[in-house]
């Protein structure tokens, strides 16, 4: 009894057209992303500090401080260029 297997192979290509989309951003919608930006900051940073008390006797907690910038680095981006808007607003 010989058995044969034949397998066929379909391609599909697809084209997209790039188009351009413009999104406007309100002040509003600002307003309420540097909120939660600043929440975080605050947040991470009182965790990190929170925990620095503890990290001398487990590894992973000294490992999630030291990793723990990864997140506040953008975080306080944000918040300076919040900042920055907001002055730059006012003036």
């Amino acid at each position: 009894m010989i058995s044969t297997v034949t397998t066929t192979s379909t391609v599909t290509t697809t084209t997209t057209a790039t188009s351009a989309v413009t999104t406007a951003v309100s002040s509003a919608d600002i307003m309420g992303y540097s909120i939660i930006a600043v929440v975080a900051l605050i947040a991470f940073l009182a965790l990190k500090e929170i925990l620095s008390s503890e990290a001398h006797k487990n590894n992973k907690i000294a490992q999630f401080i030291n990793g723990s910038n990864v997140a506040i680095l953008p975080l306080l981006f944000i918040f300076l260029s919040v900042v920055v808007y907001k002055v730059a607003t006012i003036l």
